[in-house]
């Protein structure tokens, strides 16, 4: 199995990416960039969801891992 150098490689960080840029094309247009409140929160969940997966990356540890996980998968829900 080859380790991973750095967060960027981690496929959920790469799903998560694709994931947010897929969320601020969504919100841009339309009825919902009209509402201001709702786009800042979904965006801002999508950002903690990368966030939390590279954080995690830097600090090295299993059990951390999975905490960092459980609340990239609740910024994700």
């Amino acid at each position: 199995m080859a380790r991973i150098e750095k967060f960027e490689d981690i496929e959920s960080w790469k799903l998560a990416h694709e994931i947010t840029k897929l969320i601020y094309t969504a919100s841009s247009t339309g009825d919902f960039c009209r509402d201001y409140a709702l786009v800042n929160q979904i965006r801002r969940a999508s950002i903690s969801i990368l966030s939390n997966i590279a954080e995690d990356f830097e600090r090295s540890g299993n059990k951390e891992f999975l905490q960092f996980l459980a609340i990239a998968k609740g910024s994700c829900g």
